[in-house]
């Protein structure tokens, strides 16, 4: 009864809605655990490998006019997770920790996806990580707790969206195979690869667009293969699909949700060639954006930092980041190749470290001693080569966590104006709403 009062409560907001006002087409860029240092910090390191102190190579998002600072408290914590914030950034109200679009009283609310959706636009939710992972299913579902993946998902169909892509739905096999045959009966086709979806789009009533193979998250950039799918691929499908389904325009939220992976691991390499595939999204929808001047609002910001990354930690005073050019694959992926080699030597293991991070073993060994490689030294040594490889760049961690400081939001286009000065996550939403008449 509550859910159904609901639903009618947001109906009838929605009909006060003036359709024609405010952007006719909305892209908000999420990424996840990405703060200050990470953005300045994917720059400097960009002009670093141009031989240059400084930003000669400014992502397209820190150009945008409109720059502000963003709180990310939630309603419980002074420390956020990306379920509380996501619920903030998604419906503009916040809650406690773990809540996925439930209040505090762990009653439903609903996002700006959901409004704009009842008000005739296209919607679209993509992301990196799980597609029921806490930002995507923000946007989406309501449940007290992010962790309970097998009930989030069937969320999905609830509200019906044109567009979800990214990585499989975590959970159960069940939960799976369930979800696999739902969809084709709630009228989506499902897209492997973007070469899949270019071939099926026009098809189409409603579209899921995942990786070619299983999995629930897009590789790191990192580690990214020819034929892997891409978060602007992803952007570009999204961008294509949308504008053909509706004359009032879309709304599409693309998160880059392995910026905080990444820096959870304090893999600092990792994390400023995530911020550089993010930005590669936000060019897609820019493209747009450029065609559509008079009509496009994009808004990139994050739903928290991670880590606390510190630029620097020397009495020097510099920064050689240029350094983490060596490594060549995620700590995650050096662990699995560690762990390959099962019996080994120590000089195997030396080598391996050497080419795909670019530094030596903290300790000397015989390279002709063998050594079995089990889970917990290989995590010792790939976590011991990525933090010398940070400290080799000037770069230092306060944690490997969340952290509650302010995080950036940049916004261009039409009602961009409105994002300015020192925002709390919930204003994003209500500026939104404002600017598209949504009482």
């Amino acid at each position: 009864m509550k859910r159904f009062f609901g639903t009618i409560m947001l109906l009838l907001m929605v009909a006060a809605t003036s359709y024609g006002k405010g952007p006719k087409y909305i892209f908000y860029f999420i990424g996840d655990g990405m703060g200050p240092s990470h953005v300045i910090g994917t720059e400097l390191y960009l002009g670093e490998l141009q031989g240059v102190i400084g930003r000669p190579q400014k992502l397209c998002f820190t150009q945008f006019p409109e720059v502000a600072l963003v709180t990310t408290f939630s309603a419980t914590n002074g420390v956020t997770d990306s379920a509380a914030s996501g619920t903030a950034l998604a419906t503009g109200q916040k809650t406690y920790n773990s809540a996925i679009g439930v209040d505090r009283d762990s009653l439903p609310i609903y996002s700006i996806a959901s409004y704009l959706d009842k008000a005739g636009m296209a919607v679209g939710v993509a992301t990196t990580v799980p597609i029921n992972h806490a930002t995507p299913s923000a946007f989406y579902a309501h449940n007290v707790s992010r962790h309970n993946y097998d009930s989030i998902a069937p969320w999905m169909f609830a509200a019906g969206f044109d567009f979800y892509a990214g990585g499989d739905a975590k959970g159960t096999q069940e939960t799976y195979a369930t979800l696999q045959k739902r969809a084709g009966e709630e009228g989506y086709t499902i897209a492997r690869g973007y070469s899949d979806y270019k071939a099926k789009a026009n098809d189409a009533e409603k579209m899921m667009l995942f990786q070619k193979d299983y999995a629930t998250e897009l590789p790191y950039a990192i580690n990214r293969k020819a034929d892997d799918l891409t978060l602007a691929q992803i952007t570009a499908a999204g961008i294509d699909f949308l504008e053909e389904k509706s004359k009032k325009g879309f709304f599409m939220m693309v998160e880059g949700g392995k910026i905080d992976y990444a820096a959870h691991n304090d893999d600092g390499a990792t994390v400023f060639q995530e911020v550089i595939d993010f930005n590669a999204a936000i060019e897609e929808a820019y493209e747009f954006y450029k065609r559509h001047k008079d009509e496009t609002l994009i808004i990139v910001t994050a739903d928290h930092e991670t880590g606390g990354l510190v630029l620097g930690y020397t009495s020097e005073y510099k920064l050689n980041l240029k350094a983490l050019q060596s490594q060549k694959v995620s700590v995650e992926t050096m662990i699995e190749i560690l762990k390959a080699e099962k019996e080994t030597t120590w000089g195997r293991i030396e080598e391996l470290v050497k080419e795909n991070i670019g530094v030596a073993l903290r300790k000397k060994h015989n390279a002709d001693e063998k050594v079995t490689v089990d889970s917990s030294l290989a995590n010792e040594i790939a976590y011991n080569a990525i933090y010398d490889l940070n400290r080799k760049a000037l770069l230092s961690w306060a944690s490997g966590n969340h952290s509650g400081t302010y995080v950036p939001l940049y916004a261009i286009g039409k009602g961009a104006e409105q994002f300015d000065g020192v925002l709390d996550n919930t204003d994003i939403v209500k500026i939104i709403k404002k600017l598209k008449g949504i009482k």
